[in-house]
């Protein structure tokens, strides 16, 4: 099959959205969804999207989102928050070169590593990222993530001392 990555415009964030509802029915979190496709064209400006064009048609697939960070210990890093690939087209080398694209860039802007997150029960996506060299920090090292949002987030905010 013929594909192409390129960056993210902001005439592809209606099908992005799109897509993005599909990876949260598929994470089985479809009601944490609260952005719309208009939110995602201002966003494209701040985060690095790739997404996947299948012709004819100039259909898009997939996509990759991801970001940098910064590692106190290591030095800048790339995050990548998405990986999908509409169900139909999976097993084509599409997310592989979607994350390898990704991995690309990162290396390009001196970053050290990628991160990304799994949920425990997608084996395969752990499989394919363990296949890859990937290592599970759960188990490894004892990591876990952590979420402040909703009244969590603005309790903390509302204990920040003032300026």
């Amino acid at each position: 099959m013929h594909f192409k990555i390129r960056a993210a415009a902001k005439e592809d964030c209606r099908e992005i959205s799109r897509m993005i509802k599909e990876l949260a029915v598929f994470e089985k979190m479809s009601d944490q969804v609260k952005i719309s496709h208009e939110d995602n064209k201002t966003s494209v400006v701040f985060l690095v999207t790739r997404v996947f064009v299948v012709p004819p048609g100039f259909t898009l697939v997939g996509y990759a989102l991801y970001f940098y960070t910064y590692s106190t210990w290591t030095g800048r890093s790339v995050y990548l928050e998405d990986l999908y690939v509409m169900p139909e087209f999976r097993g084509n080398g599409i997310g592989k070169g979607l994350m390898s694209k990704v991995a690309e860039v990162g290396k390009k802007k001196q970053c050290v590593r990628l991160q990304l997150s799994v949920l425990d029960w997608n084996t395969p996506a752990r499989d394919f990222y363990a296949t890859k060299g990937a290592q599970d920090l759960t188990a490894g090292e004892g990591w876990h993530f952590i979420r402040f949002d909703g009244q969590s987030l603005d309790d903390l905010v509302n204990e920040a001392p003032e300026d």
